[in-house]
């Protein structure tokens, strides 16, 4: 067997900021600021210029991200809040929390995410079966591209919801150079250490233009606290995001635009190479993605056998996502658009995703793709 190379190289991006996250935790530890310090502020501030959206609310996680803005709005019994079945489990957990239903839309078999006509029917049905009141979408980038955010913000502007991006795989991607929050009322991210940006433990923000918005966020991150901390005027959370995982994404943030290119052409490469032996997750012209995976469809029941042969080539794969939301035990109850969600389940039997990195090199990426092209014969 060949040497296994690395699904994820975190090690590559961390030894060329070592020096600098080390200075800045030495920092932290001699002022004893873990609680809110100043690369917290920091941070926040180099995200809204990121981002240019004018607030930004760190947090303790991606979940967190997506669940805030929820109680922030007062969604919660009754409500139905209409999120995409091909996705991790966190964009309708947080929905299930705060008391309302998720409701399961279908996503377009080329891009993978939302498909916007099946959501216009779906909030119908809705509508017309009375039972749960739409308040809300939660539209999420999947593995690195930008939702269709101008078809979705028009079925949410139709219908009076609220429209909140779960950016947690693409934050940074665009669609006609501008990013998801020209759309969405709110923009929520992850940390998590294998996304695009992510720091060394868990960690997440909302980002939105809305300033009553933002001020009711950041009583929420603490415990829903007044202008008293003691007078707590919400429920809330903990949810304040680490000092030391701020300091890690500052350093971070400053390679992100250059990393995001290196994805787009090692993206761009693999499509090149294997476009016409297998279907790759199809990307606009005017859509810069993120690439935190890498996905094609392996059709026909083909799936494990590649697997297996990359395997025994070195070449590791992973299956993101092989069960959909609206199967898995903690969700089955909830409704479902339609007539069901065909081309989810399609996709939870074909995809399969290949190495992806901003350090992967050519000759890396070369072997990967022997090994696929002798995989699919």
């Amino acid at each position: 067997m060949s040497q296994t190379i690395p699904f994820i190289d975190l090690a590559t991006q961390r030894d060329r900021i070592r020096t600098r996250v080390e200075a800045r935790f030495s920092r932290i530890m001699d002022q004893g600021s873990f609680i809110m310090g100043p690369d917290v502020a920091e941070l926040e501030t180099q995200l809204s210029a990121f981002s240019g959206l004018a607030h930004t609310i760190s947090c303790a996680s991606g979940t967190d991200a997506l669940l805030m803005p929820l109680m922030a709005w007062g969604i919660g019994p009754g409500d139905a809040v209409f999120v995409p079945s091909f996705t991790f489990a966190a964009t309708a957990e947080v929905v299930g929390l705060v008391g309302a239903s998720p409701v399961f839309v279908d996503v377009l078999p080329g891009t993978f995410n939302m498909d916007p006509e099946h959501l216009r029917r779906t909030v119908e049905e809705t509508v017309a079966k009375g039972d749960l009141k739409p308040r809300a979408i939660i539209a999420v980038d999947l593995f690195g591209q930008i939702a269709d955010y101008p078809a979705i913000r028009g079925v949410a502007d139709a219908f009076d919801l609220r429209l909140m991006s779960d950016a947690a795989q693409g934050y940074g991607s665009t669609l006609d150079g501008r990013m998801a929050g020209a759309w969405a009322d709110v923009v929520a991210t992850s940390f998590y250490p294998a996304k695009p940006l992510g720091c060394y433990g868990d960690g997440g923000a909302i980002q939105t233009d809305d300033a009553a918005l933002a001020d009711v966020l950041r009583s929420i991150r603490v415990h829903g606290g007044g202008s008293d901390k003691y007078d707590n005027v919400r429920l809330g959370l903990t949810g304040r995001l680490d000092t030391f995982q701020a300091a890690v994404l500052v350093e971070k943030l400053a390679l992100f635009p250059e990393e995001i290119e290196a994805r787009m052409r090692i993206a761009a490469r693999y499509t090149t190479a294997l476009s016409g032996h297998v279907a790759p997750q199809t990307i606009a012209d005017d859509v810069v993605s993120t690439w935190a995976q890498y996905t094609i469809r392996v059709p026909g029941g083909r799936r494990d056998a590649f697997m297996s042969s990359m395997k025994e080539a070195g070449v590791p794969t992973v299956i993101y996502y092989g069960k959909p939301l609206h199967r898995q035990t903690a969700y089955k109850h909830w409704p479902v658009g339609g007539n069901g969600l065909p081309v989810t389940d399609q996709l939870c039997a074909e995809v399969v995703s290949l190495p992806m990195h901003a350090y992967l090199d050519e000759p890396t990426q070369d072997r990967v793709i022997a090994a696929a092209l002798a995989a699919l014969g």
